[in-house]
């Protein structure tokens, strides 16, 4: 299963033209310029919807065509089979079929699978696909018994310790460190993550991780075999680059060796999986790392309409932390839309059935059910769901359940076109029957497919929909190649199959806000945001909680055109109505207050009202500004600043003492390009510092006499604010 894109599946254009430049059309000019920047370091920030994927596959399409690239020296990285499979796709839809696009298990465990025999000899130990039974056993054997989710987590932590590069005798130090929320005590997870791994040795097996440990090994080892892949891979593309954990980052190096061809992608506002050891700094440092780096901005989103893009912007303008300092903001290029809804509902079920009344009114309207998604927190949630939407007798599909390829319908539909296409005329399903979408139609009508869909939900639902989607994908097929036999469809079904690249199923995907990442569809229904759920319940450090605000996101920027969000007060009919919004929608949903407002408005409190602006300029060299650092500082960071440093140093030295006093980070009171921008502006009354981006009401109440004090060179005492 895929989300729906209005796209062709099968673009023509410039894979049919001979020209290098031909790949170049239809893109925007920062789009045009990561295509065209084919050497050294570059950094592409790219906003959600912003056509990041587009940019690197045709800027991997026209370094082959022209010439500046070869196909076979270029590997492209991503994070998901999914995502590998629909680059692959493009890639050869562009005429650069013979590029490399895997993820980074896939690549390691291809090279691992070669290059063993040379380096350690025998036969590669056998792939682990579910460590889940092997950590029970271990847990048994250190008569530490766990439960259904104490097993889950339990997992979840050895993954999280091996990608971190932590061995089970240093797993309780770095847990603390690190903050995890272990699910049992730390050193008893440490003894079963020891007695795991001897398990898999005594056994001769490999986990998923280790293929990525051994990789590592062999090349920091081997100095010949690394210099081997070195050869073959000249030219690297890393996608969702702020996913990247430790230890793949340290696979990258060694796969680059001394060289700088690298190109990343990635948006630091789109980090969720923390809890994995995947990491941001990697992307924040780029520049740092190599300062000579290229940076492309994507920030004109193509996905979402203004009032959605509007809602996403004001998520993040309420963020805190490193991240949000270069958050990005997004600029739709669609037409306007509706507003975003807002629901509140007595309880979980009422508001299952509210959604589900909702999404057979889109239908009713004309929206697939293919281009809808109902988006929650924790799979938990799904059941009430799945429920509401049998019950409305509305089609539904699981996000994360088997792949579509290996489905048992789609397997014997895809025998039943291949013979055909073998017997050509002799088929008597063929006979009369020219046209491509009618020869399969007729082929797949003998393996359970009809023009009308069964009534209800439920298995038989199921298999009708992954044929209705074959059949869509044949008439997609014939419409772009109109000349393309039942042989050729049955080409294009076995290259997406190898690329698990599969076709759209329709039916309303339900599905986790972490499953969805990388998806859109038309119409979104965020449900359960709840204090409690969005945020969820563990997340106790501010670094935590700025996780989940981006989760929810993520979950906005799924949206095309139709956004919805709500909640239930409480869990079950008649229960106590205890539940509160999710804070994140404080200041965004109607009639909510924007976090830490003071009471009284602006004026009241005698603080300008901060106007509406249109784009912001540099103003030192009239560039529009998009990135949140340059947007509190009114410049480019390149651009000469005129600040004044000692007052800068001063306002430094008053948080760092604020920061010990209140037992905070120093970002929390002020971060740096907001010190930056005051110690430019120099301000000498309230409402010239209300102005300055970063300095809230809250944070004007209770900073802005001292800061104002610091900027008219004057004294501020230790525990001035301990009554603010």
């Amino acid at each position: 299963m895929t989300a729906a894109t209005h796209s062709s599946s099968f673009p023509g254009g410039p894979a049919s033209a001979d020209s290098a430049d031909a790949v170049l059309l239809g893109l925007d000019p920062e789009q045009r310029e990561v295509a065209t920047t084919l050497r050294g370091p570059v950094c592409v920030l790219a906003g959600a919807g912003t056509g990041k994927t587009r940019a690197i596959t045709h800027r991997i399409a026209y370094g082959v065509r022209s010439g500046q690239l070869m196909p076979a020296s270029v590997l492209a990285v991503t994070f998901t089979n999914r995502a590998a499979g629909e680059m692959r796709g493009r890639l050869r839809t562009l005429g650069a079929g013979g590029v490399q696009a895997r993820t980074f298990h896939s690549a390691a465990l291809r090279q691992l699978q070669y290059f063993w025999p040379k380096a350690v000899g025998g036969e590669l130990p056998r792939l682990l696909e579910r460590k889940i039974q092997f950590v029970a056993e271990a847990g048994a054997r250190c008569r530490i018994r766990l439960d259904r989710n104490e097993l889950r987590d339990v997992t979840g932590e050895i993954e999280w310790a091996k990608v971190t590069q932590t061995v089970p005798a240093d797993y309780p130090v770095a847990a603390l460190k690190s903050g995890r929320e272990a699910p049992r005590d730390l050193a008893e997870i440490a003894q079963i993550y020891g007695t795991y791994e001897q398990l898999k040795r005594d056994r001769g097996m490999i986990d998923f991780e280790d293929v990525l440990l051994l990789t590592v090994g062999i090349l920091q080892d081997r100095h010949d075999i690394a210099e081997q892949i070195r050869t073959q891979y000249q030219h690297f593309v890393v996608d969702e680059y702020q996913d990247v954990s430790p230890l793949q980052q340290r696979l990258l190096d060694l796969w680059l060796g001394e060289r700088d061809s690298l190109c990343v992608v990635g948006d630091a506002s789109q980090t969720i999986y923390s809890f994995t050891g995947a990491t941001p700094d990697h992307l924040l440092n780029f520049r740092t790392r190599y300062p000579q780096a290229t940076v492309v901005k994507l920030v004109r989103d193509y996905r979402s309409t203004p009032q959605v893009v509007h809602l996403a912007n004001g998520l993040l303008n309420q963020a805190k932390g490193r991240a949000a300092d270069h958050r990005l903001e997004l600029i739709s290029q669609r037409e306007t839309g509706p507003d975003p809804v807002y629901a509140e509902y007595a309880d979980e079920p009422a508001e299952a059935e509210g959604v589900a009344r909702r999404i057979r009114d889109l239908i009713a309207a004309g929206v697939p059910a293919g281009e809808i998604a109902v988006l929650y927190r924790i799979n938990a949630q799904s059941e009430v769901y799945e429920q509401a939407l049998a019950d409305a007798g509305v089609p539904y599909q699981l996000r994360g359940a088997e792949r579509f390829f290996e489905r048992q319908e789609v397997q014997k539909a895809i025998l039943a076109l291949r013979g055909a296409a073998r017997s050509g005329g002799n088929d008597p399903l063929l006979d009369d029957v020219v046209e491509l979408g009618s020869q399969v139609r007729a082929v797949l009508s003998s393996t359970g497919w009809s023009t009308e869909p069964p009534a209800g939900s439920g298995a038989v639902r199921d298999q009708w929909e992954s044929l209705a989607a074959l059949v869509r994908l044949a008439e997609d097929f014939a419409r772009a190649r109109p000349a393309a036999t039942l042989a050729d469809l049955t080409i294009e079904l076995e290259e997406r199959k190898a690329a698990q690249h599969a076709p759209t199923v329709q039916g309303v995907t339900l599905a986790s806000l972490h499953a969805a990442k990388g998806l859109e569809w038309d119409a979104v229904f965020l449900v359960g945001l709840t204090d409690g759920m969005m945020p969820i319940t563990y997340a106790k450090t501010d670094e935590q909680v700025e996780e989940e605000r981006r989760l929810l996101y993520v979950g906005v920027t799924r949206a095309r055109i139709h956004l919805s969000l709500s909640w239930g007060l409480s869990r079950a009919p008649g229960g106590r109505a205890s539940r509160r919004p999710s804070r994140f929608l404080n200041g965004l949903r109607p009639g909510s207050a924007a976090p830490g407002a003071a009471a009284g408005s602006a004026a009241e409190r005698g603080v300008r009202k901060r106007p509406r602006r249109g784009p912001a300029l540099c103003r030192v060299c009239g560039k529009t500004l998009t990135e949140a650092g340059e947007l509190k500082l009114m410049r480019c960071e390149d651009c000469p600043s005129d600040m004044d440093e000692g007052l800068y140093e001063r306002l430094r030295e008053w948080r760092a003492a604020q920061s010990q006093e209140q037992g905070l980070p120093a970002y929390c009171v002020f971060t740096d390009k907001t010190l930056m921008a005051i110690a430019e502006a120099a301000p000498s009354a309230e409402g010239e510092l209300s102005m300055i981006s970063g300095v809230g009401g809250r944070k004007l109440d209770r900073y802005g006499a001292d800061v104002l004090a610091i900027c008219a060179g004057q004294e501020v005492g230790a525990g001035h604010l301990d009554d603010a």
